[in-house]
């Protein structure tokens, strides 16, 4: 069988194509090491490659920064099974604001927003922590403005099953799968501007169930499906989240350098509405977002 992986930035982005080749990379290990046929874009038009390759695979997934994900994920899931999230949530994700509105409608903690004390000015889409710095300024129209927290940089990545999609028949109610509480390397310049450089996995946490529990809500209210990674700030009352990423984040470099499972069968199955009570991590690994991975 035959899947592709359509990874946006290997040859559209060059300050973020280490980051994403890297995690091609373990994808493609992962699948083949499963037994499958694996694809990739050439050079060329992305839309194009896509058109080109999907319809001749059995899935396909995009791996693409959050403004650009669900208009490709658009395109794949017309032309084969999509394991990735669905475009529709895909969107509502990529916009920092929405995302925020939803969450906060269902008691679930998120940054408050023109908050009268320290804030911090972010892209209503971004990743990475692109152009994201403490600032009390006004936003413009293409950037929010959010309450500046105090405390641990943690994410979770999750495995959600089938939602949504032609292929809804699947749907079993299983809740997502958490594979990892990971640690996020995050440093502020003397310029106010964060910068993301990875980070550590597994990771224990003493307020490890209410983190797990505000992930997995989190998904399940914004209904995504396949591999996502919620990022939050942890202080003394608990979990804040800040950002929702529907899609394979760097955090796959150390989760698959410690996982007894294959990722690419997670997928898979996840999509086909079936996924582990568990998965097996052994020891620990550190990552950067120029794709090292160090056993630590």
């Amino acid at each position: 069988m035959k899947v592709l992986l359509a990874e946006y930035t290997i040859l559209n982005n060059s300050r973020l194509a280490p980051e994403g080749a890297a995690m091609l990379s373990v994808l493609r290990n992962s699948f083949s090491r499963s037994g499958y046929e694996v694809l990739t874009p050439e050079r060329g038009v992305f839309e194009e490659e896509l058109k080109r390759l999907a319809p001749s695979v059995d899935y396909g997934l995009v791996i693409a920064p959050d403004e650009y994900l669900s208009r490709y994920t658009c395109l794949i899931e017309n032309m084969t099974f999509n394991i990735g999230c669905d475009s529709m949530s895909a969107a509502i994700c990529a916009n920092k604001d929405k995302t925020s509105d939803i969450l906060e409608s269902h008691g679930i903690r998120v940054p408050k927003r023109n908050f009268t004390g320290k804030n911090v000015k972010k892209p209503k889409y971004g990743c990475g922590a692109d152009g994201v710095l403490i600032s009390n300024e006004n936003p413009s129209p293409n950037e929010c403005l959010q309450e500046f927290i105090e405390g641990d940089h943690i994410s979770v990545s999750l495995v959600a099953s089938r939602v949504v999609g032609e292929s809804c028949f699947y749907f079993t109610g299983a809740g997502p799968l958490v594979l990892s509480i990971n640690k996020q390397n995050i440093t502020i310049d003397k310029n106010g501007l964060f910068h993301y450089e990875g980070g550590e996995t597994p990771v224990s946490h003493p307020k490890e169930e209410a983190i797990k529990k505000a992930a997995i809500d989190a998904v399940k209210v914004l209904g995504c499906q396949g591999y996502v990674g919620v990022d939050m700030v942890v202080d003394e009352s608990g979990p804040v989240i800040v950002d929702v990423n529907p899609r394979i984040t760097t955090s796959i470099l150390g989760i698959a350098a410690c996982m007894k499972e294959e990722i690419g069968e997670i997928l898979i199955s996840a999509a086909k509405g079936v996924l582990p009570s568990e998965v097996h991590l052994e020891g620990r690994a550190g990552y950067d977002t120029k794709g090292n991975v160090t056993l630590l």
